[in-house]
C-alpha cells in the first residue's frame, strides 16, 4: 500500500506508521510506503511538529519524503490518498482504469467516508494530534478490512 498526501512530510508518513502499527497488532502482513503528489519536500524528513505529536501519542514517524511516480501503480495494489485534492492528482497520474481502481481515500475506512485527513502543516499543535487520531482510526479500519479479505471502501 502507498499512503499519499501533498508533500509527504505530515499526513502520509504518519498514516504509513499508523498502518504498520495496526497491521502488526492484528498480525496482518503489509508492505507500506508513503509519498507526496508534489515535489516540495523531496529528500526531507517528516515535519518536526508532526513527529513530535505522533511521538506524544506513542507513534514513531520516520522516513524521507519522495514524490509519487507512475511506476507506483505497478508496485502497489492499493494507493490511498489523504484527501480529495490528492486523490484527483492521483487520478490524473493514473494511466488507465486498472490504475484508477487502485485508488482510495483513507477515511473511507472510518465512520466518516468521503472526508479527507486535514493538513496540519503550518497549523496549531492540536491539528497534528488530530491527524494522529484520524489516521489511527482509518488504519485500524483498513487493516480490519484486509483481515476480512477486502480492500474496498465501506
Amino acid at each position: 500500500m502507498l499512503m499519499v498526501c501533498l508533500g509527504n512530510i505530515c499526513r502520509s508518513p504518519t498514516a504509513e506508521a499508523a498502518l504498520r502499527e495496526a497491521a502488526d497488532a492484528a498480525g496482518v502482513a503489509v508492505e507500506v510506503d508513503s509519498a507526496g503528489t508534489a515535489a516540495y519536500h523531496v529528500g526531507q524528513p517528516p515535519n518536526p511538529p508532526m513527529v513530535a505529536a505522533a511521538g506524544r501519542e506513542g507513534l514513531a514517524v520516520s522516513g524521507t519524503a519522495r514524490q509519487v511516480v507512475v511506476e507506483d501503480f505497478d508496485r502497489f495494489d492499493l494507493i490511498v490518498a489523504m484527501d480529495t485534492a490528492n486523490l484527483a492528482d492521483l487520478q490524473h497520474l493514473a494511466r488507465d482504469a486498472e490504475d484508477r481502481a487502485k485508488l482510495r481515500l483513507f477515511r473511507d475506512w472510518t465512520d466518516q467516508p468521503g472526508l479527507g485527513v486535514p493538513d496540519p502543516y503550518s497549523g496549531p499543535d492540536e491539528g497534528f494530534t488530530e491527524v494522529v487520531h484520524i489516521v489511527r482510526a482509518a488504519a485500524t479500519g483498513l487493516v480490519e478490512a484486509l483481515a476480512r479479505g477486502e480492500n474496498e471502501r465501506r
